[in-house]
């Protein structure tokens, strides 16, 4: 292979693992075990709350996050019962929000979000 082939290749492979968007995670996961609604209202309140979201009851099922990180905001929607729970993306500032896609931050926020919902829920479960 040519010099310049390599060089253009070698780019190409940086630049693509460099994007910094990604399709915005959506979450929905089922809960096993018997938790009441309130148990599960709790659980995903303290996971936010600890990860540093401001976590806000907006109606019965519903729950409201924000998370702001130095410049960026981002607003998620949580609707849960005893059996699941969904994470939603509302609406962000700053984090390349665009035709499905989003600063890869995002993602990595809500899936630690996601998995200590499911820590906090597992141990509701053998309480």
């Amino acid at each position: 292979m040519e010099k310049t082939t390599i060089a253009a290749l070698f780019c190409v492979f940086a630049l693509t693992g460099c994007a910094r968007t990604e399709p915005v995670l959506n979450i929905s996961e089922p809960i096993s075990g018997h938790l009441s609604a309130d148990e599960v209202r709790i659980a995903i309140l303290q996971a936010g709350i600890e990860r540093e979201w401001v976590m806000t009851p907006a109606a019965p099922g519903i729950i409201n996050g924000h998370l702001s990180q130095r410049e960026h905001r981002v607003d998620i929607r949580i609707s849960y019962s005893p059996t699941g729970y969904s994470i939603n993306y509302v609406d962000s500032r700053n984090l390349k929000a665009k035709d499905g896609l989003i600063h890869r931050s995002y993602n990595r926020w809500i899936h630690n979000l996601d998995h200590d919902i499911q820590l906090k829920l597992a141990t509701k479960r053998i309480e």
